[in-house]
């Protein structure tokens, strides 16, 4: 296939072999642009104000969001005050796809937590068996998980995350939808842990949910992240933007942990991350779900300012999409 030509912020051509993941797909047989979807966690819709998820996702102009879920399928984080949302039964499953239609807005991804724990990684295949046929009937392509130790080293803790993975992804033969390990802990963060993982497992239904943040979080040098994007970019079936503003000091060299970052938390529009790069970078490697905001930086503002920021981030992932 010819390469590309260049394109605008606003478009890309979808190629052949790319995996078909969220709204807005084209048949990449026809050649035609496709646009990434704007969606945040729900967690963040509570903080605009607003009386109910959708209403907040109309506010500030999102196209589709990433939905926690709950060993009981519920969905703890859609609020609205005369309705609750699980996905357990049938019937809920079409209150909310009636919902989603009626709101005309997809959801990107669903969130389930520690599956890959020492403690979860058994108990955790249950609730993933039942939500992966939900994820069908309701178009989501992609299952946020964390793969994370809580006291094993990661060299003990390998062998049952690939095994853990492994029988997930074994859930999702035969679907499109594609389990993705974000890079969240201590283990994930290390590209090597990452490059094991996805070998070890060798499977197309596990890829990546690229926390852009979290490397640099973990303490890697700014300059590095960027080629940890590139590695990894052909992986990615889901994303979290958010950011942080180290002193120019502490920005490209090798910091600890979690170093004072509540403390230099920051919207993405003013961190140290340069989402335009990390676009490229998705964008070059026919990355096709959605730019998802995750804010962890408004306790720096009154609440007063809340939706206004936010706002703000959605505006630049907008023009990146």
């Amino acid at each position: 296939m010819k390469k590309p030509p260049v394109l605008s912020r606003r478009a890309f051509l979808q190629t052949a072999g790319g995996l078909a993941l969220g709204a807005g797909f084209v048949n990449a047989a026809t050649l035609s642009p496709a646009r990434w979807v704007v969606s945040c966690r729900d967690l963040v819709l509570k903080d605009t104000g607003k009386p109910d998820s959708w209403t907040a996702m109309k506010e500030l102009g999102l196209g589709g969001v990433e939905v926690r879920i709950l060993d009981n399928l519920a969905c703890p984080n859609l609020f609205h005050p005369a309705k609750r949302y699980n996905v357990a039964t049938p019937d809920g499953v079409k209150a909310l796809r009636d919902e989603l239609a009626a709101q005309g807005v997809v959801i990107t991804a669903f969130g389930l937590f520690n599956v890959g724990s020492e403690q979860r990684t058994q108990t955790n295949i249950i609730p993933a068996r039942r939500l992966v046929p939900v994820a069908q009937k309701l178009g989501v392509k992609a299952i946020r998980i964390d793969v994370q130790a809580r006291k094993l080293t990661s060299e003990k803790f390998l062998p049952s995350a690939i095994q853990a993975c492994k029988q997930l992804c074994e859930l999702a033969e035969g679907t499109q939808v594609v389990f993705g390990v974000e890079n969240h802990s201590a283990n994930t963060n290390d590209p090597a842990f990452l490059e094991r993982l996805f070998d070890g497992v060798g499977s197309k239904h596990l890829g990546l949910t690229l926390d852009a943040n979290n490397f640099y979080w973990f303490g890697w040098p700014l300059q590095q992240v960027y080629g940890y994007y590139e590695k990894f970019a052909p992986r990615v079936v889901h994303t979290h933007c958010k950011s942080v503003r180290y002193p120019a000091s502490q920005r490209n060299v090798r910091r600890p942990m979690d170093k004072d970052y509540l403390a230099h938390s920051a919207p993405i529009y003013e961190g140290d991350i340069d989402y335009r790069r990390v676009a490229a970078i998705l964008r070059k490697a026919n990355y096709q779900n959605d730019l998802c905001l995750e804010n962890e930086c408004l306790h720096h503002f009154p609440a007063a300012q809340h939706l206004d920021v936010l706002k703000k981030e959605v505006a630049l992932l907008k023009s990146l999409a």
